[in-house]
């Protein structure tokens, strides 16, 4: 658990029983619930990426390799659960940058060398449209002005949740994996009609985590948004 202050005034995770945690309404607490784990084929698919990554790291990356990692996580920090930044290792970038290109079958993946760059890029904020019930799709709107989308090497993943009551305000995960927009000479065409991974019905509003991949291999920080499904 995670606090801020004399007493508690901010605070993240579980303890004796009680889940602390913030929306945009401020701090909350609830009954702390333990996680199903169903063990599908696509968790499975990431733990063995992320296995396949650590073991790389000692394994197949060379000390130069290694290094370049390790430099770009002295300069791009991460955020944690309160929103506070924090410095992760060279070997936390690796696994997170490379996860992601796998599991979207990115040409050129795993990257074993870090950008160069020390930054985890820009992009314009994308606007979830359409979610229909009756195919199974969410319209994506974007910009394929940005760089991501401007040259080959760059991505927009999406990822979307199962349907959630319409009253859910702030949806944290899990996500599955739904497609990839991929960047060109010739930019992809706005808006991208994604197909959702799970069935969902009318009324019930569905959330997406979308990141973007730049050329060099840098990966955005998540943009999450939800709307509510049509018939």
């Amino acid at each position: 658990m995670k606090f801020k202050g004399t007493h508690i005034s901010e605070a993240s995770g579980s303890l004796a029983g009680v889940t602390y945690s913030h929306n945009r309404g401020g701090q909350y607490m609830r009954a702390r619930a333990v996680p199903v784990n169903p063990n599908t084929q696509q968790q499975q698919d990431v733990r063995n990426y992320m296995a396949s990554r650590s073991s790389a790291w000692g394994s197949v990356l060379t000390q130069a390799q290694r290094d370049s990692w390790e430099a770009y996580a002295d300069q791009v920090l991460l955020t944690d659960a309160l929103g506070e930044p924090r410095k992760a290792t060279g070997l936390n970038h690796y696994v997170r940058c490379n996860v992601p290109r796998m599991q979207a079958a990115m040409a050129g993946s795993p990257l074993q060398v870090a950008p160069a760059i020390f930054d985890m890029g820009s992009y314009t904020n994308p606007v979830l449209g359409i979610v229909d019930a009756s195919d199974k799709t969410a319209s994506v709107a974007y910009t394929n002005a940005d760089a991501w989308a401007i040259a080959v090497g760059g991505a927009m993943l999406i990822y979307a949740s199962q349907g959630q009551s319409p009253a859910t305000a702030y949806f944290k995960g899990p996500y599955r994996y739904a497609g990839k927009v991929l960047g060109a000479v010739v930019p992809p065409t706005s808006p991208y009609v994604c197909p959702l991974p799970f069935a969902i019905q009318t009324g019930q509003k569905v959330f997406v985590k979308i990141e973007f991949i730049q050329v060099d291999g840098r990966l955005s920080s998540p943009f999450r948004t939800g709307g509510l499904v049509t018939a």
